[in-house]
């Protein structure tokens, strides 16, 4: 006899799936999936060997989260179409939760640079930094937007873009070079939200790649003007010529109670 045609037991034939032989009875219960033969001294379950792509497929689909009740669907009229339709929607299913992954890991290295740069920096350092480009979401303010208004303009966004939580994303503020040249250390322009793996669309912005002058600010805001003057002393003193938008963010909002103790990174991009 081929050993394929051989019957197995029921421990056997869980042994070989790698699960356990009370999922098989249940199975057989339901009449999911039911064995070959039963011993009809003592009721044992026996298993074929050409039974096991049935139950792989089953228990693939189990672990795509596909209800019993659909697999039992499916299973009382197998066919190349219907196995395709529920591939294709757990495709799909799986696609998200892989980008969701992926952006989420990408938070959580942010969050990590973050708190590696709070334990090495110098607040009095100013350096020169390579940036890739980046695309983000802006929301326009002016000196009278309130910051109830902003907090409702960030949301409409987040919404927009289905983020799920606002820490899924990075967000901070924007301000002209130019006001920043002529003394203007008010005129924030906009907020924005740099949402991980969004590509380029009509009405983003995009952050230009290459070279960043990168600076810390810690403490009062009111006292933020002198930062942008040491910065802007330091790219006459070096010939570098600054221009398009400081990006501003907070680096460790998450760890700190006090607004006083925030240390804000400020980014601006070098010209040429």
């Amino acid at each position: 006899m081929n050993k394929k045609d051989r019957l197995l037991t029921i421990g056997q034939f869980a042994a070989m799936h790698g699960i356990n032989k009370k999922t098989l009875m249940w199975y057989d219960e339901i009449g999911l999936f039911k064995p070959t033969a039963k011993n009809p001294e003592n009721g044992y379950r026996c298993y074929s060997y050409h039974q096991s792509s049935i139950l792989e497929t089953i228990l693939l689909l189990r672990e795509l989260d596909v209800s019993i009740s659909e697999i039992q669907d499916f299973m009382k009229n197998r066919s190349a179409q219907k196995l395709k339709c529920l591939l294709d929607e757990k495709i799909a299913d799986l696609d998200l939760q892989i980008n969701h992954l992926k952006a989420l890991r990408t938070t959580v290295c942010s969050h990590h640079q973050n708190m590696c740069t709070l334990l090495t920096m110098d607040l009095s350092e100013i350096s020169i930094i390579e940036k890739e480009e980046c695309c983000l979401v802006t929301v326009d303010i002016t000196r009278d937007t309130t910051f109830e208004k902003a907090v409702e303009l960030i949301t409409a966004e987040t919404e927009k873009y289905h983020l799920g939580r606002l820490h899924d994303a990075s967000y901070g503020s924007m301000i002209p070079v130019t006001s920043l040249k002529n003394g203007d250390f008010d005129d924030y322009s906009r907020l924005f939200i740099e949402i991980p793996f969004l590509t380029y669309r009509a009405g983003l912005h995009m952050s230009p790649g290459g070279k960043y002058l990168k600076a810390f600010h810690k403490g009062d805001w009111d006292k933020i003007p002198q930062k942008y003057e040491e910065i802007f002393a330091y790219a006459k003193k070096h010939g570098l010529s600054l221009h398009e938008f400081s990006y501003e963010m907070c680096i460790n909002e998450n760890v700190i109670d006090r607004i006083e103790d925030s240390i804000v990174q400020i980014e601006i991009p070098i010209h040429g």
